[in-house]
C-alpha cells in the first residue's frame, strides 16, 4: 500500500466505526446537546460530515477557505442514513482528490492557514483531519453515556 491508500484506509475504520456510533443514536435524541452551547447530536454527526468538503476546499486552496459555501447548508436535517447518503459523493470526491496526490505531493505540499497559526505538510494535514472525526466519537460518545444510553461497542 502507499501512502495515500493508508490514509483512506484510516479514514475508512474511523468512519465505519463512527457509522455503528451513530447508528445508536435514538431518533428521539437527534436534538439532544449537553447544554445550550453544545452542538445537537445529530448536529455533530453533519459536522463531521460536512467538515469533509470544508477540508478538500482548504486542501485545494493550500489553505485559504475564502468564503466557502457548502452543500449542508439551509438543508434540514434528516435522519442518520439520509445524511450519510447525502454526504457520499462529497466523500468520494475527497478520496478521489486523496488518490490524486503522489508520495512527493504529501511531503511537500504545504497547508498554510495563519489565522490559525497552522502550517502543516499535506501527509501531517490529512492525518490530523482524519483525527476530527475521531475527537467527534468520543463527544458523542460521553453524550450516550449522559443520556443513560448503551454505548456500542466500537473497539472490534
Amino acid at each position: 500500500m502507499n501512502t495515500s491508500q493508508l490514509i483512506i484506509l484510516n479514514y475508512e475504520e474511523i468512519r465505519r466505526r463512527s457509522i455503528i456510533l451513530w447508528n445508536s443514536i435514538p431518533e428521539k435524541l437527534y436534538d439532544w446537546r449537553p447544554d445550550n452551547e453544545a452542538m445537537s447530536l445529530i448536529e455533530l454527526v453533519r459536522h463531521v460530515l460536512e467538515s469533509e468538503y470544508i477540508y478538500q476546499k482548504i486542501i485545494i486552496a493550500r489553505g485559504d477557505k475564502g468564503d466557502l459555501s457548502t452543500p449542508w447548508e439551509n438543508r434540514p436535517y434528516t435522519t442518520i442514513a439520509g445524511e450519510l447518503i447525502f454526504a457520499a459523493p462529497y466523500r468520494e470526491d475527497y478520496f478521489k482528490m486523496i488518490r490524486s496526490f503522489s508520495e512527493k505531493g504529501l511531503e511537500e505540499i504545504e497547508i498554510i492557514r495563519p489565522a490559525l497559526g497552522q502550517q502543516r505538510k499535506l501527509g501531517d494535514y490529512l492525518m490530523r483531519i482524519a483525527y476530527h472525526e475521531a475527537i467527534h466519537a468520543g463527544n458523542i460518545m460521553s453524550c450516550l453515556r449522559t443520556v443513560g444510553i448503551t454505548r456500542p461497542n466500537i473497539w472490534d
